[in-house]
């Protein structure tokens, strides 16, 4: 593969390594400190020691680490490490990883990619529509680790509350808090905490 520092990978919402890329909100960020996606244009400028990009990508020609033969190697942390490394993160939903690229693997890249697809709507719809200016790394933790039909009933209760109590569309704070509520609402309901006490 002849690859340049834009066209390192074909799909670049989806990590090597299998993280949700176009779910982080660094991908979502304006200016310097945004963040392309895995192999997405300007990665190695971003991220030039990432190991899994030099390994699967640079020395395979693979598109995630699931299209290796070796899968899973030594690379990837174990379940208690990965639990261990999620309070700390950035972008949390580590914990999808290892059953991202079992999809993957079992599925292809396809049909995760059509998943992730109506994530990233549902995902955008809520950056444009509810954010505040302080909500987008919740709305991207939310949108990564629920449920795809609670999201969308979430948002879908969130417009229909925003509807009945007149609240204004540049009242950004207001109708965050609802949805917040309402996203908190369901992840509880699926035994996931999205705001840390």
């Amino acid at each position: 593969m002849n690859q340049t520092n834009s066209d390192l990978k074909t799909y670049p919402t989806i990590g090597v390594c299998g993280l949700d890329c176009g779910l982080c909100p660094r991908y979502y960020t304006e200016g310097t400190s945004r963040c392309p996606g895995c192999g997405g244009p300007n990665f190695l400028n971003k991220h030039p020691s990432c190991s899994f990009i030099t390994c699967c990508v640079k020395k395979k020609d693979l598109e995630v680490c699931s299209d290796c033969s070796n899968f899973p190697c030594s690379k990837f942390k174990s379940e208690e490490d990965i639990r261990q490394f999620e309070g700390s993160s950035s972008h949390p939903p580590y914990k999808k990883i290892m059953l991202n690229l079992n999809y993957i693997k079992e599925y292809g890249i396809e049909n995760f990619i059509l998943k992730q697809k109506r994530r990233i709507r549902i995902l955008e719809k809520l950056i444009r529509d509810f954010d505040d200016g302080r909500s987008r790394s919740f709305f991207c933790k939310a949108t990564a680790l629920l449920d795809i039909n609670n999201l969308e009933y979430s948002l879908i209760k969130a417009f229909q509350i925003v509807k009945s109590e007149k609240i204004g569309s540049t009242n950004t704070k207001a109708k965050a808090k609802i949805l917040k509520g309402i996203l908190n609402e369901s992840a509880l309901k699926e035994g996931i905490v999205l705001t840390k006490k």
